[in-house]
């Protein structure tokens, strides 16, 4: 397989191209330090990936404001702290603060010369379009957990995800999904048959940030450390 033998290419958002660690950090770390956790940042964002994995898989149907203000009371609640409406509103409002990773408008309008672009986001659309301001960039499709009624890993995104690029005219075998989470995204993707990208954004990090470890083994068939490397490689290919 080469790279040009895709036409069109789905993203996950929150992770690949947005900074949510960032996001979520910048509301979580003052809050913990408000109520004297002595939780570091990584210890922080990976107990809070287990509360909105929990809670995205228990209410499937709930907007994603709604997800990210339970997940924070759970959160709060597993360290036996009770997180006030003002708290969890103020994660569940700030989707559209979470800046974007800085290679990534230039990578998307790089790669949108040569493919189709969709977004295959946990997010509802109202919080979605905050971040494509962000991004610069028109999208031929955009598929969210609202429009779908679940959330990632569940493979019924996935099935949507095919449905809508078979609408936009691409042929099978022609769609290569990129994404950050191996859980969300690359193990559902790869039981589909789908082709993958990982952007491995956190590199040599140790532990898997606000993503949920995987729990399976999962070969993505590209990696790469950044868009701007993948856009790169997709220009020389």
């Amino acid at each position: 397989m080469n790279l040009t033998d895709f036409d069109a290419l789905s993203f996950d958002c929150y992770g690949t191209l947005i900074d949510w660690e960032a996001g979520i950090a910048a509301v979580l770390t003052p809050w913990a330090r408000e109520h004297h956790l002595s939780l570091d940042v990584e210890e922080l964002l990976e107990r809070y990936a287990s509360a909105e994995a929990r809670q995205e898989e228990r209410t499937p149907g709930a907007l994603y404001p709604e997800i990210l203000a339970a997940a924070m009371r759970s959160l709060g609640a597993s360290l036996g702290v009770e997180v006030s409406a003002a708290e969890s509103e103020q994660l569940a409002t700030s989707v559209a603060d979470w800046p974007a990773f800085p290679d990534s408008p230039a990578a998307l309008a790089a790669l949108s010369a040569r493919y189709k672009l969709v977004i295959l986001s946990n997010v509802d659309r109202g919080s979605f379009a905050g971040s494509n301001a962000r991004l610069g960039v028109t999208f031929d499709a955009i598929v969210t957990a609202q429009d779908v009624g679940t959330y990632k890993p569940s493979p019924r995104n996935f099935e949507v995800l095919l449905e809508t690029v078979r609408g936009l005219g691409v042929e099978e075998g022609r769609l290569l999904h990129v994404a950050q989470s191996l859980f969300h995204d690359h193990v559902p993707a790869r039981k589909l048959g789908l082709s993958t990208v990982w952007i491995d954004r956190r590199g040599q990090q140790s532990g898997w940030g606000a993503t949920p470890p995987p729990g399976v083994t999962v070969s993505p068939d590209w990696t790469f450390p950044s868009m701007a490397a993948f856009a790169a490689a997709c220009s020389d290919d």
